[in-house]
């Protein structure tokens, strides 16, 4: 729990400027590395959602993968409830069929299977070798999808021993709280021959300018701002922070360690399995990890559930006769005595551990794992807790954060995170919860739900809310099959065209392509930056009977309040479409407008940017949709829990998530912003956000060119700088020059080339002092002038302070200096920027090509420290 504790930890973007990130992406290097380990498998990505959204992905995988177009994908009954539900509202999308039955009984024969999910521990805890499986698969070219357990996995055979091509599960067991379904860091790990068809963010190694070692995140033209619909997957926020403190919980354990807590939940298991058998009940498998799936003996069941209430036990109920227990590390001997009384054992704790001696079935059966994992140093050198402590202190050290300086990312809202909202998710009684504990026992949950609720739908105006989809990017596309699902039922179903303006985010046209809808690029007017009306006119007349709906962002990410955004919502729904406004912006708007009056049907809410939840480096999330009512009871269902207010079940999109709620425990965060800064609060900070960004424009005004103002001269909460024709000058400075040389002046970089190559996107937000907007202009207007020495020949055009930043201090104290300009106008070019405040970056500016030429994506081995030393 140190890491949320830590605002420099918590307070971080997206490793996108990787010279100000190398801590973060060292410890998500870690976790890939930790999950290769674990799953036997070549590469992982640095997290997903969870484990039901990253099953989904894999799904997705195996249709994308093949030479041909595979329409089934066959899923294991007895993989968990949610998983199977969340891959099969995605399936209906890309238009798959998915077949639930026994894996043992799929018929692969006739070549239109693209893959196959199991689950292994499964949902009853049952463990079988998969060999067979996967072998079969294979000899039809299916290809197999393993949804798994890392804890189990210290003690078993791991998916890729037996020929699995994915693996896929929750980290939530290492080390991070159940927290009433989330946030969780769900693992991804495939073969090598995949590794350009892997879903999320994927840190790689490579060098620097000076060819020290560092860390990026590697392949990233696979990315959505890239390549939109046609990329890999939506996903833009993942849960960063929480693979972070899962992989530090693998450092601080250890092989040992893992082991020994596995083992110990093992033996638990076997000790209840035992009591249960001798109890009269019959257990379904004899081959399990930490899970019992039972058949109660006759006419006790309803004795069971009264002893298990009176002891305040949560038992899963299967059937009117089948009954389930899983363990952890956390069940105590009085806990496990407990369990026994229910079942109605008379034999003490003690003589079932003397009499429990016999041999356990998985070793029987080979399934006890025999190979090494964990084996890099890493892994093998902190377990104390000062030397973990100081390690992720060596790490925090070499990144940028709020901590430090302000980070202006356009269309990102880096915002203040206090302290007073983050401390409730630290308190047991909020992240010790399951999600699917009974109403009755989460009843501060659901009055904060509740609550929220209300807020969210009075401050934009929709009429229902669902908290399920947890990033911005899953709302939207929550939101489009929201959609959709309406279409379908009021006999609308052939309309799939969405409507994108090509300055979109670009998870936009790639949620819409999930959402299996046919992308219509509508084009924005280049001297506004506002989407072109009657160009969206004409492409409206065009597809009228198929358009189901449009995306447009409000302010526009041109930095500009759209005038026209209640004739192009009008245009849309006279066609018969409907408007879903992305959310992204919606710090111009709290207290100002609200998307459910202007026109907007259904919007997703960045809670991790408008309502405060940090960014944690990339995750966690939450992006809840809000609906009009003719939508709510379309909005996300769940299979486990039912009461989800107006959804039906039999209208319902579908779920989205593994968990009802989403990341149910980070909601207190934005629910104490709002009651906090009351309804002139929020309204106040909507327009210091607003005036900000116009301050900041009126001072770089005479510098650099504003591309984008409104009617009135003004911008929105956000500006771009227009930074193209320097290019062509004889400076030939680039954005990207002007990106790294911030980071010699202590500061994270405006959002690049978004939503235009060769600009820069500037975002204030309404956290930030008036000293400390001084300190960025003051940093960009001196950097113009550096522009300008180049300009007049003063500087050599790729020589210079711009070209070679930024400057690590590892060059800055070397004895051979090796440029024509001095190490004060590198390190130090402005007066309040002294020794005593540097902020520097850790290693010089990174060599892309050489990263994704040299592909690596796990812990460095050994050999290379000592060549590089």
């Amino acid at each position: 729990m140190e890491a949320i504790r830590t605002r420099s930890m918590t307070t971080q973007y997206t490793p996108y400027q990787p010279e100000l990130a190398q801590g973060r992406l060292e410890s998500l290097l870690n976790y890939q590395t930790m999950v290769c380990d674990m799953t036997g498998l070549d590469i992982a990505n640095a997290s997903l959602l969870d484990e039901a959204t990253a099953a989904a992905e894999a799904m997705a995988l195996c249709y994308r993968s093949g030479k041909r177009r595979k329409m089934t994908f066959c899923v294991d009954e007895n993989c968990h409830p949610q998983t199977i539900a969340v891959v099969k509202t995605r399936a209906q999308s890309l238009g798959v069929k998915v077949v639930v039955g026994m894996h043992t009984k799929f018929d692969f024969s006739g070549g239109g299977v693209c893959g196959v999910l199991v689950q292994y521990p499964d949902t009853n805890g049952h463990v079988e070798d998969l060999s067979y499986l996967t072998e079969r698969a294979h000899q039809s070219n299916v290809m197999v999808a393993c949804a798994t357990d890392l804890l189990a996995l210290t003690y078993l055979k791991p998916p890729g021993e037996m020929g699995c091509d994915i693996a896929l599960g929750n980290s939530q067991r290492f080390g991070v709280p159940l927290g009433y379904g989330g946030p969780h860091a769900a693992f991804f790990a495939v073969k090598t021959q995949l590794k350009r068809e892997l879903p999320g963010r994927i840190v790689g190694v490579t060098k620097d300018a000076l060819g020290s070692r560092a860390y990026r995140l590697a392949l990233q033209p696979r990315e959505q701002h890239i390549k939109r619909e046609r990329a890999t997957s939506n996903i833009c926020t993942a849960q960063a922070l929480l693979a972070n403190m899962s992989a530090m919980y693998a450092i601080y354990h250890g092989k040992e360690g893992l082991w020994k807590i596995a083992d110990r939940v093992h033996r638990a298991t076997q000790l209840l399995a035992k009591g249960v058998r001798d109890s009269g009940h019959l257990l379904e498998s004899e081959s399990f990890f930490d899970t019992l799936k039972g058949k109660c003996r006759a006419g006790s069941l309803k004795n069971i559930l009264r002893k298990a209430e009176e002891k305040k036990v949560n038992i899963r109920m299967y059937s009117s006769d089948h009954v389930g227990v899983s363990l952890d590390e956390t069940v105590t001997d009085s806990d496990l005595e407990d369990l026994l009384y229910c079942f109605g054992s008379n034999t003490a704790l003690d003589d079932l551990a003397v009499d429990n001696i016999a041999v356990d079935v998985l070793t029987e059966n080979e399934l006890i794992r025999t190979s090494p994992y964990l084996t890099h140093p890493v892994f093998n050198s902190y377990q104390s807790e000062t030397e973990l402590v100081r390690y992720m202190k060596r790490l925090e050290n070499k990144d940028v954060s709020l901590v430090h300086s302000m980070i202006p990312l356009g269309s990102c809202t880096m915002k203040l995170n206090s302290s007073v909202e983050m401390e409730p998710v630290t308190w047991p009684a909020f992240g010790n919860l399951h999600p699917f504990a009974p109403a009755n026992q989460a009843q501060g949950y659901v009055e904060l739900i509740r609550e929220l609720t209300d807020d969210l739908c009075e401050i934009t105006g929709y009429d229902a809310i669902s908290f399920q989809p947890n990033s911005g990017a899953q709302g939207e596309y929550a939101g489009l099959c929201v959609i959709r699902a309406y279409l379908n039922n009021i006999g609308q179903g052939h309309r799939n065209v969405c409507l994108v303006p090509d300055s979109a985010h670009g998870t936009n046209p790639a949620s819409a392509h999930m959402a299996g809808m046919a992308i219509k690029i509508a084009m924005t007017d280049k001297k506004t930056g506002c989407i072109d009306v009657d160009s969206f006119k004409r492409l409206v007349d065009d597809c009228h009977e198929n358009l189901a709906a449009t995306m447009i962002t409000y302010p526009s990410t041109s930095g500009v309040f759209e005038e026209s955004v209640r004739d192009i919502c009008d245009i849309v729904h006279n066609a018969g479409g409907q408007v879903y406004i992305d959310g992204a912006n919606m710090n111009a708007q709290v207290g100002l407008c609200r998307p459910g009056d202007y026109g907007g049907d259904v919007s997703h809410i960045n809670l991790h940017k408008t309502f405060c939840i940090p960014h944690g480096g990339g995750g966690p999330g939450m992006g809840p949709i809000g609906v009009k009512t003719h939508l709510s009871p379309y909005l996300p269902s769940h299979p486990v829990i039912s009461d989800l207010g107006n959804v039906s079940r039999g209208q319902s999109a579908g779920p989205v998530s593994a968990s009802p709620f989403g990341s149910a425990s980070i909601l207190p965060i934005s629910w104490a912003y709002i009651k906090l800064m009351g309804s002139q609060g929020l309204r106040r900070a909507s327009q210091i956000a607003v005036l900000n960004a116009n301050y900041m424009a009126c001072r770089l005004k005479p510098y650099y060119n504003i591309l984008y103002t409104g009617t009135n001269g003004f911008v929105a909460h956000e500006f771009i700088i227009d930074t193209r024709p320097l290019k062509n000058q004889p400076t030939r400075v680039e954005a990207t020059d002007i990106a790294k040389r911030l980071q010699d002046y202590g500061f994270h970089a405006p959002t690049v080339s978004f939503p235009i190559t060769g600009t820069l996107m500037i975002e204030p937000t309404e956290s930030e002092s008036r000293d400390e907007l001084d300190r960025f202009c003051d940093a960009l207007i001196n950097i113009r002038k550096e522009i300008d020495e180049i300009e007049i020949g003063l500087a050599d055009v790729q020589n210079n302070v711009l070209k070679n930043a930024p400057h690590p201090q590892s060059i800055v104290v070397r004895s051979d200096w090796p440029y024509p300009y001095s190490r004060e106008k590198a390190a130090f070019p402005l007066p309040w920027i002294v020794p005593t405040n540097k902020i520097w970056p850790a290693v010089g500016r990174l060599d892309d090509t050489y990263g994704d030429v040299n592909f690596f994506c796990v812990c460095p081995p050994v050999e290379s420290y000592l060549e590089e030393n």
